[in-house]
């Protein structure tokens, strides 16, 4: 299943871990938030072992839309309803510093010159406004917008990247900090110290087990909390006759695209439509969301021929926060981020290292029900 990402980056090669090994840390899954631990936890100074049953980024953490949007998967005055104004104002704000840590970290691979919220409808419109009135309540950057790509609000503070331009480079800066990783070696077994695979296993005091949409399937004990759930996307072929400057999401966040540097469409969204249909963990694009995607590019005037369709596995959860939890002592479940893995999972993967080092960690706490 081609996909734009993989056009312009070469994913290097690991070996398959076949041997019995011990470090400081082990990370089980190697998308963004397991390669942010990884590579996290090598400047710390510990000895650390990372695997994955695939290649590394394999699933939705090289295949997502290559947002980065500040804030939980909630709109910030969601969030304010839910979890109340000054928790929901920490966790916007712990976004904002993860994002700051994720554009120093891999520069080449990120654009930070914002993104918009574009009203689909005047009833969207109207949540733009109290999304924007939220944000400026509680001191954070955003203002009104009214151009060529729509009517909505501009946060200054977002972005784009590339995902898995992102994930090589994250694990490039991991092994010059001295960890070391192991792909298609999937965890048959992760007890307290011990992850076991089909040819080796790694001993460690600390396990994060970072997986996002199979999260229940690697630990059974957060199985029931975690839905799996399928996001589909299409890319064009470069397109000449416009540009969009900026990362969109609209329809109250269903829908989002962007233009790469090469002029090619990424879009995805359409989700809602086929609620049931994509409540699964198969990972096969189907016919009912491409037809809804390419009609959403001609609504945008975009005329551009399709040149790829893919999907990949995310987990939500009820709440909308994210499952990070010490499932068993020095083991820690860490997913199910419910849409916004990009930021939140590096933060959490960063988060749940130190407090492996210290015992306590405010974001991890705030994030925890």
């Amino acid at each position: 299943m081609a996909i734009v990402w993989d056009l312009d980056i070469d994913r290097p090669d690991f070996p398959k871990l076949t041997s019995n090994l011990s470090a400081d840390l082990v990370v089980v899954g190697l998308g963004g938030s397991g390669l942010t631990a990884l590579l996290h936890g090598a400047q710390k100074g510990l000895k650390v072992i990372g695997i994955d049953a695939n290649r590394i980024a394999a699933g939705a953490a090289g295949q997502n839309g290559g947002l980065l949007l500040a804030g939980i998967a909630d709109f910030h005055h969601d969030a304010r309803n839910t979890f109340g104004r000054e928790r929901a104002t920490r966790l916007y704000a712990h976004t904002l510093t993860e994002l700051d840590q994720i554009q120093a970290t891999t520069p080449s691979a990120v654009s930070r010159i914002g993104a918009l919220r574009i009203g689909a409808d005047e009833q969207d419109l109207v949540d733009c406004w109290a999304h924007r009135d939220a944000l400026l309540a509680d001191g954070f950057p955003v203002s009104d917008y009214e151009g060529e790509q729509g009517n909505g609000i501009l946060i200054p503070t977002d972005g784009t990247f590339h995902p898995a331009k992102r994930a090589v480079l994250l694990a490039q800066l991991a092994i010059e900090a001295g960890a070391k990783i192991y792909t298609h070696s999937p965890a048959l077994k992760i007890s307290q110290g011990l992850v076991t695979t089909d040819q080796g296993t790694v001993s460690a005091p600390h396990i994060l087990v970072t997986v996002d949409g199979n999260l229940g399937n690697v630990v059974p004990e957060v199985a029931s909390r975690v839905q799996p759930t399928r996001l589909q996307m299409v890319s064009t072929v470069p397109e000449v006759s416009l540009k969009l400057k900026y990362g969109v999401y609209s329809r109250h966040g269903w829908d989002y695209w962007q233009q790469l540097p090469d002029g090619r469409i990424a879009i995805g969204g359409g989700r809602d439509i086929a609620l049931e249909q994509e409540a699964t963990d198969v990972a096969e694009p189907t016919q009912i969301i491409r037809d809804y995607l390419a009609a959403k590019l001609r609504s945008l005037g975009i005329a551009a021929e399709i040149e790829h369709h893919w999907a990949a596995i995310v987990g939500y959860t009820k709440s909308g926060l994210p499952i990070v939890e010490q499932v068993h002592p020095g083991v820690w479940a860490i997913g199910a981020y419910s849409g916004t893995g990009n930021v939140v999972g590096a933060l959490l993967g960063r988060s749940v290292v130190d407090f492996c080092l210290t015992g306590s960690n405010k974001v991890v706490e705030d994030f925890t029900d």
